[in-house]
């Protein structure tokens, strides 16, 4: 915070120094969300409900053409339907998803309030600095807002955008991760979210004890020939691993496109801690490899992507700072913690007119096929995640009189396949459930 202080103490001189000095304005914006959530589990396993209301409210001033500054505070409050500290008999656990409504740390805090932004914003030409607390989208650093508070950043961001090129640099100290109510040093926020088992099987213990300092991101997004396309991004987490990220994707035809992609990590430094017990990247190497073939016409997209984690080491990538930015990414589960995994997933995106256009219809629907290590085998598989067909139905209503308001509907249905061991910890909040979130959002 001190950085910041600093920082806002200096703007009037920023502000004094451009020479084309415009109208000072500032704009107020926000978004108010009410969330519900349900999870049904198998059988007697205890089913959860959640309902939160809240959002955001962001003011923007704009001192120079040049120079912006802005500040949004963010909120959850929990309307009480049931009491998310309350486990399941059978395996002591408590949601999975419900609780990521709320500070997810401290479920007893039923209003949880975060100051998510405050940042400074200069512009020149094609370049643009961002210092402060900010959002910021990367394939594995990303608000994955999905619940009331989204991931963000602290630190510095740098954009320079000429034409259909994008050249990105970023430097971060802080996260906030998805779901608290506070900022992390780096390695504070790495543990935050579930852990999973070690390679011996037991719990891990990288809690509190991963040792990082700041994250070094790249990105380069150019168009390398006439219908072909690069775009690559290195994360460097200081002390722990470091992860490069490259996407080729080609243009076939005006509808038609194909995409590759390859994610590459190596431990960097101790892997978070000397003490192999408490480290974090406790493997040399991992790999990714995926292939998307997709379809576009002007009210549908169609896609199948195909993605294999190679078994020499599990993808690891702190849950805490976003989602996975893969082609078989599927709402309400991931890939991290796997190796040796295959997933084909096919996609269905279209758009509906009905009631004389006064209400348009996003469906997409998105159809997934995972095969995992088997449960009992902790180097390969950190979440003990069974093999799983994963099917999800998430429809955008667009309301042509109310435009500000856009409700979301998404259900979703995991269910185990093969032999899962008779252990309820192998299913429960991860297969052989349903889930619904039914979700308003009015955008001011």
């Amino acid at each position: 915070m001190r950085i910041l202080l600093i920082l806002i103490y200096c703007l009037p001189f920023f502000a004094m120094g451009q020479d084309t000095l415009s109208t000072k304005k500032g704009t107020f914006s926000g978004q108010w969300r009410t969330y519900y959530m349900r999870t049904a589990n198998k059988g007697d396993l205890k089913n959860f409900n959640a309902l939160a209301t809240g959002g955001k409210l962001k003011y923007q001033y704009q001192f120079t053409d040049n120079l912006e500054v802005g500040a949004a505070i963010y909120n959850s409050t929990n309307i009480g339907l049931e009491d998310l500290t309350v486990p399941d008999d059978a395996t002591g656990r408590i949601s999975r998803y419900e609780e990521g409504l709320f500070d997810r740390l401290n479920l007893n805090n039923d209003a949880v309030f975060l100051l998510g932004e405050l940042y400074a914003k200069y512009k020149l030409n094609q370049h643009a600095f961002t210092l402060g607390r900010m959002k910021i989208n990367t394939p594995l650093i990303n608000p994955e807002d999905g619940r009331m508070i989204p991931t963000l950043v602290q630190g510095l961001w740098y954009n320079y955008k000429i034409g259909k090129n994008t050249f990105q640099f970023g430097l971060l100290n802080e996260i906030a991760p998805r779901s608290t109510g506070q900022f992390y040093g780096i390695g504070e926020s790495i543990g935050t979210y579930p852990v999973g088992r070690n390679k011996y099987g037991n719990a891990s213990l990288y809690t509190d004890n991963t040792e990082s300092d700041y994250i070094l991101m790249f990105n380069s997004d150019f168009e390398l020939a006439k219908n072909l396309r690069i775009n690559v991004w290195n994360q460097y987490v200081e002390n722990v691993f470091n992860s490069i990220y490259i996407k080729p994707s080609f243009k076939l035809s005006k509808s038609v496109q194909i995409a590759g992609e390859w994610l590459h990590q190596n431990k960097i430094g101790d892997g978070g801690n000397a003490i192999d017990s408490l480290r974090y990247f406790n493997q040399n190497t991992a790999d990714v490899l995926g292939l998307k073939m997709s379809y576009t016409d002007k009210v549908r997209l169609v896609s199948l992507a195909y993605n294999r984690i190679l078994p020499q080491g599990q993808f690891i990538s702190p849950r805490e700072w976003g989602r996975e930015d893969l082609f078989s990414f599927q709402k309400r589960e991931r890939s991290e913690g796997s190796a040796d995994n295959h997933a084909l997933v096919l996609n269905y995106k279209q758009e509906f007119k009905i009631f004389k256009e006064d209400l348009n219809l996003i469906s997409i629907l998105s159809i997934g096929k995972h095969w995992k290590p088997d449960v009992t085998n902790a180097i390969l598989n950190k979440y003990a995640m069974p093999d799983y067909t994963h099917i999800n139905l998430d429809i955008f209503f667009k309301i042509k009189k109310i435009k500000s308001l856009r409700p979301e509907l998404l259900i979703t249905s995991k269910m185990g396949n093969g032999d899962i061991p008779d252990n309820p910890n192998f299913y429960f909040n991860k297969v052989d459930l349903f889930h619904l979130d039914i979700i308003l959002n009015y955008n001011f």
